[in-house]
Order: structure tokens, then sequence, then C-alpha cells
């Protein structure tokens, strides 16, 4: 390039070796073929920078400490930051999914795992049901269940009473699970507990539309069910529950289905004797009939004390009332003292020392349960002060028994008919 404009005094010199850039200067207005194919231009402003990107000239020496410190900064750096940036952009999609229900599982498949049971209580509808089984996680989704009950229903509906099914079923078998066969084909019949056996047969017999009389003959035979000799009925046998029978079943096949019930339930509890499992029933029906479900083990734990050899506070006695009516065939909360007094009641545990000649009516499976784990406590008496709440009281002594009993007293006199 030219210096001219830095350096005003070279100006002859430069107009002399270059004569094109002087006729410039001297403002001639021509403009000289010949005299401009002579000036050499200059480069291509493109030409110059592609010249110039010429890679610095290696020199053999290795990048210094420092230089190589600030790439691994860059490096972490960069990496920490689409790591972050990775990070943010796969927990918004997970929001995401969430938000819009992508993660939700609508339905399980196949049959399902882990055995339980499912009570369907009076009047619940398919939303009720669905929304009980999904809560059980029976079912991945109420709204789904209730699609496939729909589809299978055609007019039936699930009946009150508890189902025999499996956790995480896919929806369409816990609809056949609760909807069974149809129910034209079926009879239904509740058994509660603690019903004596004629109060059952007469459940029996109108569910199924078959005689009592047939019933009734199969109760005098209890051997034929495998119960052993000392045996007087089937009392106690007939586990409580909500049943579905065929309507071809018979008498026989029905209370087959009832003391099996009743012989499983011991024997998950241990107990596969015939003559110990007539023992546990015969004091869960008295457990049954004499307490609330929270007190079943410490008045079991209470009876076994009053059983056990040297007792000196009860000499043996139960002294049941629940007992004795049962003899007497009547459910009273009054006894005379005749009546307490009669030795040739079998079941009068005031007269006769030890265990009722059977079980009393039928224990549930917590009756049953308690019975076989009875707490360990050190009463020998007690008695429930409010029928309406079911608080009862226990006691080591006599003494302070009979003041328990003057609050129940006090009680029934403050709700007159309800002692009776």
């Amino acid at each position: 390039m030219s210096d001219r404009h830095s350096a005003p005094q070279g100006a002859a010199d430069d107009a002399a070796d270059h004569p094109a850039d002087q006729a410039v200067d001297q403002g001639v207005d021509g403009h000289d073929d010949a005299r401009r194919d002579d000036y050499t231009h200059p480069e291509p402003v493109e030409e110059f920078f592609v010249a110039q990107d010429v890679p610095p000239r290696d020199t053999g020496r290795p990048p210094s400490k420092a230089k190589r410190r600030r790439r691994l900064r860059r490096t972490v750096v960069m990496l920490v930051v689409l790591a972050v940036f990775a990070g943010t952009v796969y927990g918004a999609a997970l929001m995401l999914r969430d938000f819009l229900g992508f993660n939700d599982v609508k339905d399980y498949a196949g049959p399902g795992g882990q055995e339980t049971v499912f009570a369907v209580p009076e009047g619940a509808g398919a939303l009720a049901i669905g929304t009980g089984l999904e809560a059980a996680d029976i079912v991945a989704d109420s709204a789904t269940f209730v699609t496939a009950l729909s589809a299978i229903a055609e007019g039936r509906e699930v009946q009150p009473g508890e189902y025999e099914m499996r956790l995480q079923m896919s929806s369409a078998a816990a609809a056949e699970a609760l909807l069974g066969e149809d129910p034209t084909m079926v009879s239904y019949a509740a058994i509660a507990r603690d019903l004596r056996q004629g109060e059952v047969f007469d459940i029996l017999s109108e569910s199924t539309g078959i005689p009592r009389a047939e019933f009734d003959a199969l109760g005098e035979d209890p051997g034929q069910f495998g119960l052993p000799a000392q045996a007087l009925s089937l009392e106690g046998y007939l586990h409580p529950g909500e049943y579905r029978f065929d309507v071809e079943a018979t008498a026989t096949d029905i209370i087959t289905e009832l003391v099996t019930a009743t012989t499983d339930r011991l024997a998950e509890d241990g107990v596969t004797d015939p003559d110990e499992q007539y023992e546990i029933l015969t004091v869960a029906s008295i457990v049954q009939a004499e307490a609330q479900e929270g007190d079943y083990a410490t008045v079991a734990g209470s009876i076994y004390n009053r059983l056990k050899p040297g007792n000196t506070e009860t000499n043996g006695l139960i002294q049941s009332d629940a007992s004795v009516t049962y003899g007497l065939g009547t459910r009273t909360y009054q006894l005379t003292e005749e009546e307490k007094n009669d030795t040739s009641n079998p079941y009068n545990t005031y007269a006769n020392p030890g265990l009722p000649k059977g079980p009393i009516g039928s224990p549930s499976d917590e009756a049953i349960d308690a019975t076989v784990n009875p707490a360990d406590v050190p009463f020998y008496f007690w008695v429930t002060v409010d029928l309406d709440t079911g608080e009862t009281k226990f006691s080591e002594t006599y003494a302070e028994h009979l003041r328990y009993v003057a609050e129940y007293d006090a009680w029934c006199g403050d709700n007159p008919g309800r002692c009776q």
C-alpha cells in the first residue's frame, strides 16, 4: 500500500516509482487503457484473508500447565452444563407425563397374585365397588373396572358378601370373580357369628328351598362329617360367612362346605386333632357370646385361668350366663338362682365345673384365633357394664367383680327393658 498519506515529503519519489499513481494525482481525465492494464491490482479481500489463514507454527513444545488447566476447566464446565440441561429436560418430561396421566396404570395383566378377601357391602354400586377394589390394590383403576363389569353384566348385579380375590387382578378377571355365575343358578345365604345350629338351619332352608328336616337329620349324625365322637351335633362347626351355593347342591353338600370352612380355619391356627378342635370351638363359642371382639383374647385368657387346676377363686367354674341359657334354649341376660343351681343342665357352667358339654354357637374366625392364642392375664372375672358400648371390666377377685356388677345393675336401672 502507498505511504503517501503518512509521509508527504516522499511523494515525488513515489510518483516516479508509480507512474499510474502520478497520473491520477495530476488530475488526468482520460482513462488510458494501456496504463490501466499496466496497473497492478491489489489482491482481493477474500484472497487476502484466505492467504492469511495459516495455522500457527508448531513449536514442538507442549502447552503450558496454565493452558491445560484452562482447557480442562472449560471442558468440565461444558459437561456440567450439558448434564444439568439433560436432567432438566428429563425431569420436565416426567412431570409432564405425570400431569397428563401417561404414567398411570389403567389395568393389571393376568389373574393377579396374592390371595385376599374383598367384602361388598349391602347396596354398593359398581362405582363404589370399583373404588374399593382400587383402594385395596385388587384392580389398577376403578373406571376401567366399571367398564369391564358393564361389558359382562348383562343386567346382573354384584351381590353383597365376601369374595376370594387376588391382588393386582385385571379388571376383567375381577369382574368375573364378583359376578360369578348367573345369580339365578345360585342360592345366597348369610350366616352370622354366634348363631345356633337351629338358627343356621332356618337360614339355609329359606335360602335354598331345602326342607329344614333334611338339615336336622344331618345334625343328628355329625360323625359323617368327620366330627369327633363326643360331638352331640353340628353346633360350633357351621362356620359364619356369606355363601353362594349351586342350586343343585344338596343339604349334605352345603353342610360339608360349612364344616370344612371351620376345620380349615382351625388347621390354619395349627389345631388339627379333632378332639382338640372340639375343645377350642367350645371355648371360642363362649368367648363369642360373652365378649366384644376387642376383648376376645382377654376373655379367653380369663376362661383358661378358671380351668387351671388349683384355682380357688372360682373352683373350676366358668360361670357363663350364655352357656346356661343355651342349655335352657333361651336367650336372656337374667337367670334365676334355681337355673344357676340346676346341675341337670349339661351347659350350666355355674353348677358344673369345667367346660360345657359342647359349643354353644358358631364362633367367628376372630374368636377362634383368640382362643388358640389367649391373652396372658391375671383375671378370673369379667362383666359388660354397658350393653350399648360393650364396655367390659375385668377383675382378679370376686369382691372387685361385685363392684363392677353393681355398675351393670345401675346401667340396667337407667335403661329399663334393656337387660332382659
